[in-house]
């Protein structure tokens, strides 16, 4: 539908496009996205009042979602432009108003349907009626906000502002570069001297209400929506909700409770209002009345999960606690969220026999169901591995999904190891990474070795702190990034997302293009630093988790990266190549069988020796033998090779096999830990 949507506009058809949005949220009323693309429409369609009301509530719908804020400061801008650009415009004879306008509006509209390009084009068109006029920042700083080139941003509306400081619609887009820096203050400002100019833009002073919040002070940010709160037409439930949970954060949990019973009266199964409920039911010892306001809003509203939720924190035992849980499942019998409650609790409590009888309701309702399959194998494998072995076996051979094939196989490996069936446990896994093998990348190729690299760089005086982060497959990188997302910005993870940055680092053309000479050192580096604004760095410094490494790296970091360090996450690689093969890859590597991915681990890791003992570069190595899954032992390591305290995260992800458990696979793995065992001594481990 949003296709649709986006080609109708680019039509200038309008109309249509409204038609489309409107059955959009006919089909799908709670999408944010729908209403979105409704406010655009109306937009484009010349429907001002309509584009607010859609955006608005999209943003009651999604109110974390940044894209949408910006959708509403480019409708505000375009609705208040033409009043303010017009006197400006009367002073100069030899423009052509009407000319000027037609391109800037055309680009406020571009930008509202997100075609970035042609607002960029339009905006130039309007650049060569006037090139001077400041109205050309408001759009080039929309732009340079959504592309994420906030200080460009900064810098020209800035500038712009200098000619005309009491233009709405900079201060605006200035508010909302500050916003993106998470500069609060500054946001706070911009909005505030918005406001003054139009004291009718009172949906900004819940906007400004957060910023004041996020400067750490709860109780100022709960005033400034007092006079949204004494209007009818403003007190919406979304204001009620804000208003509320800003005085659970001051402390002022009997100003909340009427705000936040308000908003749960209209919007029962809103979970952030019911936190906050909870918190101020919870700080005033209000039992029975949590439990009374709750079994009133269940009383019209049985399909809320987070609601049944909020019902069991205020079960005075065990026995109540289990009512309401039969009760969820009987008014949700298809859903399957208050049986795994049930069986979490029952296990935690070492109840078996409940446990069990609970895994059998949720198999009949979910017959793949990961975890219920899991509680049974236990109880199996405690009994006789023999009968596990064959359960999966039997799961197996109706599993009809790749993904359930692939989970059983690598449970199937799992239990025949605990079974002390190493051989087979390889050909399951062996099996599950051939299935995998198609949906995966292939290995990044590796340079030839060598010994030359172009001369390090001087360190540079008062330079940011840049660290790169990497671990071959098996390393336990992801435990150590861990720690470093705990400690938060300036690490980023990135690369492993949806959208990774476009910087050269991710893709393996950069190792041949730097080793033959085709790319330079100095255009590679460039081309990194250049893509660091678009990922959101507060500052110049940055940690960035690389998947993959060669040492054809060093070409552009030892002389224009001078700055920088390498961690690496090293263990025995031989245990490394066992949990690879067991367990996956975080970097999403294909393994084309055993022995290619034993040989490809031992060049990768000689790479990483080889950098280590010369000093190539600047490096810190942290040795994950012995962190396991406990976050405590991860901090410590990584705050070692730092010499920094670093915060234990809550946790580091689940428990793979202990260090040196490659030694039950010397018979099923040992052509590859052949190949691995040369690397393995120089690293400093043992020969067997």
């Amino acid at each position: 539908m949003q296709e649709k949507i986006i080609q109708a506009l680019r039509s200038n058809a309008a109309e249509e496009a409204v038609i489309y949005a409107r059955e959009w949220i006919h089909q799908s009323p709670g999408d944010a996205q729908a209403h979105r693309w409704l406010a655009v429409a109306s937009q484009q369609r010349g429907d001002h009042s309509d584009a607010l009301r859609s955006i608005e509530r999209a943003i009651e719908l999604a109110p974390e979602n940044d894209a949408l804020q910006l959708v509403r400061a480019n409708l505000l801008i375009a609705g208040k432009q033409w009043e303010e650009a017009n006197a400006a415009l009367s002073k100069a004879s030899d423009l052509n108003p009407n000319q000027l306008g037609a391109y800037l509006m055309q680009a406020q509209l571009a930008l509202g349907r997100g075609d970035l390009d042609e607002a960029e084009r339009l905006n130039h068109l309007a650049s060569r009626v006037a090139p001077d006029h400041p109205q050309l920042a408001v759009v080039e700083g929309m732009l340079a906000l959504q592309r994420g080139n906030v200080d460009s941003g900064l810098q020209r509306v800035s500038a712009a502002l200098q000619q005309v400081p009491e233009d709405v619609q900079l201060r605006y887009v200035l508010g909302f570069l500050y916003l993106r820096k998470q500069h609060w203050a500054f946001a706070e400002q911009a909005f505030r001297g918005v406001v003054e100019q139009l004291p009718d833009a009172r949906n900004l002073r819940a906007l400004i209400a957060e910023l004041v919040n996020r400067q750490g002070r709860p109780a100022e940010a709960a005033a400034e929506l007092a006079p949204l709160l004494a209007d009818p037409s403003t007190a919406t439930p979304v204001i009620q909700r804000a208003a509320g949970l800003l005085h659970v954060a001051a402390g002022q949990v009997e100003q909340a409770l009427p705000l936040l019973r308000g908003a749960l009266a209209v919007r029962p199964a809103d979970l952030p209002t019911l936190q906050g409920l909870v918190a101020a039911w919870r700080t005033l010892g209000l039992e029975d009345d949590a439990r009374a306001s709750l079994e009133a809003a269940l009383a019209t509203t049985t399909d809320a999960p987070d609601l049944w939720r909020a019902r069991l924190v205020f079960t005075p035992d065990a026995e109540a606690w289990r009512a309401v849980i039969e009760r969820w499942a009987a008014a949700m019998p298809k859903s399957i969220l208050p049986l795994e409650i049930l069986l979490q609790r029952q296990q935690q409590e070492g109840d078996r026999s409940a446990a069990d009888a609970t895994v059998a309701r949720l198999l009949k309702l979910a017959p793949t169901h990961a975890e219920a399959r899991l509680q049974m194998l236990n109880g199996l494998m405690a009994q006789d591995p023999g009968t596990a072995i064959a359960q999966i076996e039997a799961w197996l051979l109706t599993a009809s999904d790749p993904s359930d094939r692939r989970f059983l196989l690598g449970l199937l490996g799992l239990s025949q190891d605990q079974a002390g069936q190493p051989a087979k446990a390889v050909a399951a896994w062996s099996q599950m990474q051939a299935d995998l093998l198609p949906q995966l990348v292939p290995l990044p190729p590796l340079s030839a070795p060598r010994l030359e690299w172009p001369e390090l760089a001087a360190s540079p005086v008062n330079a940011a702190k840049v660290m790169f982060l990497w671990g071959a497959p098996g390393s336990g990188i992801e435990k150590v990034a861990a720690v470093m997302g705990a400690a938060g910005d300036p690490f980023r993870a990135d690369r492993f997302g949806s959208q990774p940055p476009q910087d050269g680092f991710q893709s393996y053309a950069v190792i041949d293009g730097l080793t033959s000479g085709k790319l330079s050192g100095q255009e590679v580096a460039a081309r990194w630093r250049q893509a660091l604004p678009s990922r959101q760095l507060t500052s110049g410094d940055v940690f960035d988790w690389l998947p993959w490494w060669d040492n054809a790296l060093l070409i552009a970091l030892r002389p224009y990266v001078r700055e920088g360090m390498l961690m690496m996450a090293i263990r025995d690689p031989r245990d490394m190549l066992l949990d690879w093969l067991a367990f996956g890859s975080v970097a999403p590597f294909a393994m084309p069988s055993v022995d290619e991915a034993a040989a490809w681990l031992a060049g990768s890791l000689s790479q990483a020796a080889a950098l280590f003992e010369n000093q190539w570069y600047p490096n810190r190595v942290v040795h994950t033998d012995t962190i396991g899954n406990d976050p405590r032992i991860a901090a410590e390591l990584v705050g070692e090779a730092l010499q920094l305290s670093m915060p234990a995260p809550p946790a580091i992800g689940p428990a793979h096999f202990p260090a040196g458990h490659w030694r039950h696979y010397r018979q099923a793995l040992g052509e590859a830990f052949a190949v691995l065992a040369p690397i393995a001594q120089r690293m400093g481990y043992p020969e067997t």
